[in-house]
């Protein structure tokens, strides 16, 4: 009946059952949620304010192939997003660049480190602090401390549970300094905020008779792993296609090697009956509060609407028995990379099975890398058999 089972609904399953029933593939999607999208969906909520229900997804991206795939489904709105941090009290554009001295620092120090930033590196480069503190300027090695106290260190306690150096040396590593008076969040050459939001993308994408959807549907209960014969029973026969998986790869094998750790968040709401709640979509709150950031998403829809709705989000750890829980972050540990690698090799023991998307993969991804990420999939793996 169908050629492909994909499981999750979110945006590499989208992406691959799109692609694939325009070759005329019969494609049956099985999603636990109750709506289309993963974490990218968006809805009205009960005070008709438009909302990301997973926190803030802003669209942006280097690649012309992913936004012109992206574009056939949708219009953009244009929005360049901005952040600022609260440091000592004050609100600070994120990543610090050269705007972000003058507000912390008197004026005579924001122009001895400007001046000293432009010689060394000139305008508009991205420097890692690792570099800075390698200077044997003491301004620099100093300012580096700055940024990685107030407003790398905590943040990251927060939001991994963890230290920077527990986390790794490669997060560290990606600290930037932008040298520029350029205060946007994303620098790439396409960004913007979908016109009727994501949740629109994915009703455009599956709109097809090739593909049947079932949600609110536990996998399980639909496709079977027969260990002994490496393949796939579903309504207790072996499936002859292609299981496309995109869910952790953990949660299919039953946990078998234990679990993958993973960060999420605690979404709360909180609705205001004012125009605005503040004046910039997201404020970080890097050394205050529990939670790590607070956004107000009119400030990127651009909707008009006379209230306002928040959301703070809560960092904690990832508990797989709690069904109210959404896995966002892998941990980037070598430990977990080892646990990851025993799934993965035990995963390559079917050879119907293909793992796409950041949760099968263990990584981490951007909805750009992860929309390239599934038509590289579609076009080396997928295609070459159709």
């Amino acid at each position: 009946m169908f050629d492909f089972i994909i499981i999750g609904a979110g945006l590499t399953g989208c992406i691959l059952a799109e692609q694939l029933a325009h070759t005329g593939k019969r494609v049956l999607i099985i999603e636990k949620k109750q709506h289309i999208g993963g974490t990218c969906y968006d809805y009205y909520n009960e005070n008709g304010v438009l909302v990301h229900k997973y926190g803030p997804h802003i669209f942006n991206t280097e690649s012309e192939k992913v936004w012109k795939y992206i574009n056939q489904f949708t219009d953009f709105r244009i929005y360049h997003h901005r952040v600022l941090g609260v440091i000592e009290g004050k609100k600070v554009p994120v990543p610090f660049n050269l705007e972000s001295l003058h507000k912390v620092f008197p004026t005579s120090y924001a122009e001895v480190l400007e001046k000293k930033l432009l010689s060394k590196y000139g305008m508009n480069v991205k420097v890692p602090i690792m570099d800075l503190q390698n200077q044997e300027d003491a301004d620099l090695k100093y300012l580096a401390s700055y940024i990685y106290e107030y407003v790398f260190l905590h943040y990251t306690e927060k939001q991994w549970g963890m230290t920077p150096e527990e986390v790794g040396g490669a997060a560290m590593a990606r600290i930037p300094f932008y040298v520029s008076r350029d205060d946007r969040y994303f620098q790439n050459r396409y960004q913007g905020i979908p016109t009727h939001g994501y949740t629109k993308i994915f009703e455009r994408m599956l709109d097809n008779p090739h593909i049947h959807l079932m949600l609110n549907t536990n996998y399980h209960d639909i496709i079977k792993c027969d260990m002994e014969k490496h393949e796939f029973l579903f309504s207790n026969t072996a499936f002859t296609g292609k299981v496309i998986y995109t869910a952790p790869l953990d949660e299919l094998f039953n946990y078998c090697y234990g679990n993958l750790p993973y960060r999420t968040l605690n979404f709360v709401f909180e609705t205001y009956d004012q125009e605005y709640y503040q004046e910039i979509c997201t404020v970080n709150y890097p050394n205050n509060y529990d939670f790590t950031r607070i956004t107000e998403f009119k400030h990127m829809t651009g909707q008009i609407h006379s209230k306002t709705t928040i959301v703070k989000e809560y960092p904690q750890q990832y508990d797989s028995e709690n069904k109210q829980m959404e896995p966002y972050y892998p941990i980037p540990q070598k430990e977990n990379e080892i646990l990851y690698s025993n799934y993965l090799n035990l995963s390559k023991q079917f050879p119907d099975l293909i793992l796409s998307g950041r949760l099968a993969d263990y990584k981490y991804y951007t909805m750009s890398e992860t929309i390239e990420k599934a038509l590289s999939v579609f076009e080396k793996e997928l295609k070459p058999n159709i």
